[in-house]
């Protein structure tokens, strides 16, 4: 039987993504076969991402400056023609890496599932529809949402909201593997889909 702290904390950690009872009690035990300094390096660690992480305000990405925007959002060089809507930061992160899209972006905060309609609720609809309306400089809106079941059914869940604002709407193309996540995805793949889209 565990202790009422260490079932605190399985409990605390079973809430993150992708991380159940199980890995969560493996997670505790490292932990507690750990050194103080390094405990410590992990709670302060934690305590800078809430201090002096911020969410840009443009296109919810997370960034760590005393700016207001992100460092693509206040890069002039950007072609502010092109929105790249993502689901999370990661697959901004990995589209970056490519060094071939120089547009902007815009962090949609998930997707949807087939079952789970309500899961539009903690999506960034409302602040997406915004920027594209007030985006007259907008030409096309890239929809690069992994091609998996649910990212499918975001995709046509956002061209159906988008369609009526007459942009050029567009998705990855050739090169991602239906089911494939964005962040596996090697840089040439991720090039052949940027290039490829349709």
């Amino acid at each position: 039987m565990y202790s009422s702290s260490i079932r605190n904390l399985i409990d605390k950690l079973s809430k993150l993504p992708t991380i159940g009872p199980r890995t969560a009690a493996r997670l505790v035990f490292f932990l507690m076969a750990q050194d103080n300094k390094q405990v410590k390096e992990l709670i302060q660690a934690l305590a800078d991402l809430k201090n002096r992480v911020k969410v840009c305000r443009l296109c919810f990405n997370a960034f760590e400056s005393e700016k207001e925007l992100c460092s693509v959002c206040s890069d002039s060089k950007r072609e502010k023609s092109q929105l790249c809507v993502v689901a999370n930061e990661i697959d901004l992160e990995t589209l970056e890496k490519t060094k071939k899209y120089k547009g902007l972006y815009f962090v949609l905060g998930g997707t949807v599932s087939i079952l789970k309609k309500e899961n539009l609720a903690g999506l960034r609809i409302e602040q997406l529809e915004d920027r594209v309306k007030k985006g007259n400089y907008i030409n096309e809106i890239i929809l690069a949402i992994n091609p998996t079941s649910e990212g499918q059914t975001t995709i046509l869940y956002l061209e159906k909201i988008l369609k009526p604002y007459g942009k050029k709407i567009t998705k990855l193309g050739v090169g991602l593997p239906m089911g494939g996540e964005l962040e596996y995805a090697d840089e040439e793949t991720l090039t052949s889909a940027l290039e490829g889209r349709k």
